[in-house]
């Protein structure tokens, strides 16, 4: 284990003077809706470790939103990269062939959990594989009504804004939204009141005895969308039989299963999916983020049976470019050859020191998640379990000016998504620095 290094460095509090020039210009001439979360301007990064402009270096805990899988400037992705650019860009892959689009479609297929035969299209991003997949159920069933979860994220765009119910700012003042669509609550072991019931089986009596005896028939619904561990809405991890219990509704009503594993695909939670965790064959599954180390690329995973929509009914310009192409295989070539291990036992590592600090802590409600999928849940009380986002604001301001970079989701979890490349300094380093910055936040 490397017990000293370079980074987390602090010279100048940031922002410093060539990161204020930067978000100056930013803030005069950038759309009024991006978010902004806190005055970091990068520079470059180097495996879990980003710097700025000014020279600061941090730890990163978020990676960009779980998407640079093998960290930064990994020698691997960069040459595959490289070597693409020096190639083409792109050529189209809806009308024309180039072997690296070929080899990945195939490898995502054979990689895909489950063991039918799957077929794959190739996207820009999440949100364009979403989209797609909502027109892949519709055209396969013959069907028009979608199933989606409150606490749900999966995109921007309007086909996937419909799907998502996370925050209302996500939707407030953009309706009409798509009809046909309808939401239910998402199985959450820690928050969500049944009663005493288990949430899972809370969750599917909902849907068999309350939405399809009130609101909608199953022969109506084409699809259940699903994040099999929900990522915005607070990086939930259902209980364990649920996801099976949902895949057997979804056979009994002939209605198709599907896992946005945009957020948590990848090898992020120790295994290669999150449907690998739970031993569930999606009908489709939609994947982005980390697929391409921060290369846009997205894909649609379906069963061939379901991907059967006709010739040029769905099409790209840019989607399965030969770069995003190229660094898809470099990224799964990195993934399958030890970082899934690796989410295994640092992702161990942080979940136990995040559970050491909550017997110390009384502000953490709850530690869960799986591999590099972990949700820190802070709440005001532990018995009304209250969420406490001003605590958590605080924290990643606290963590911020101690060169340590986190990102919240739902109403006060902190996620904790680092690069699959982090190792043990970069996970005990970064557990020091946390656990510093929430005593500072609490006394703030």
């Amino acid at each position: 284990m490397t017990t000293t290094r370079d980074y987390p460095r602090i010279v100048v509090p940031p922002p410093g003077p060539r990161g204020k020039q930067i978000i100056e210009t930013d803030a005069a001439f950038s759309s009024t809706s991006y978010i902004k979360e806190y005055p970091l301007v990068m520079s470059h990064g180097r495996g879990a470790m980003i710097e700025d402009v000014d020279g600061n270096r941090f730890i990163d805990f978020m990676a960009g939103i779980a998407v640079a899988s093998t960290g930064y400037g990994h020698p691997h992705v960069v040459e595959a990269v490289k070597n693409a650019s020096e190639r083409f860009f792109s050529m189209c892959g809806t009308d024309f062939y180039y072997r690296p689009m070929s080899d990945l479609v195939e490898r995502l297929a054979r990689l895909a959990p489950g063991p039918s035969k799957k077929r794959v299209f190739l996207s820009n991003s999440g949100t364009e594989a979403i989209e797609g997949a909502i027109k892949l159920v519709r055209d396969s069933t013959r069907r028009t009504d979608l199933i989606s979860f409150y606490g749900a994220f999966h995109g921007r765009s309007y086909g996937a804004m419909s799907l998502g119910a996370s925050k209302v700012k996500q939707r407030a003042h953009f309706g009409p939204f798509l009809p046909g669509v309808h939401h239910v609550p998402y199985p959450d072991p820690y928050r969500l009141e049944t009663n005493g019931k288990d949430a899972g089986e809370f969750v599917l009596d909902y849907i068999e005895n309350k939405l399809f005896k009130r609101v909608v028939s199953p022969e109506d619904v084409a699809g259940i969308f699903i994040e099999p561990m929900l990522g915005e809405g607070g990086y939930i991890v259902p209980p364990p039989g649920f996801l099976k219990g949902l895949r057997e509704l979804c056979d009994r009503h002939g209605i198709l299963l599907v896992f946005d594993e945009v957020q948590s695909g990848v090898g992020r939670t120790g295994e290669m999916w999150a449907a690998d965790v739970f031993g569930v064959e999606p009908d489709v599954l939609c994947s982005a983020k980390g697929l391409g180390s921060g290369m846009p690329i997205g894909a649609i995973i379906a069963k061939e049976s379901v991907m059967k929509w006709a010739r040029g009914s769905h099409g790209s310009t840019f989607g399965g470019s030969l770069v995003g192409c190229a660094a898809a295989l470099a990224t799964l070539d990195l993934v399958e050859g030890g970082l899934i291990e690796n989410a295994r036992t640092m992702g161990a590592r942080l979940k136990a020191g995040f559970e050491r600090m909550a017997e110390r802590f009384a502000c953490i409600g709850d530690v869960r998640g799986h591999g590099l999928f972990i949700g820190v849940d802070f709440v005001k009380d532990r018995t009304s379990k209250t969420p406490d986002p001003g605590l958590v604001a605080r924290l990643e301001s606290e963590a911020f000016a101690r060169g340590l970079l986190l990102l919240s989701c739902g109403e006060s979890v902190v996620r904790i998504a680092p690069p699959l490349v982090l190792d043990e300094y970069d996970v005990d380093t970064g557990l020091a620095i946390f656990e510093e910055a929430l005593a500072a936040a609490v006394a703030g």
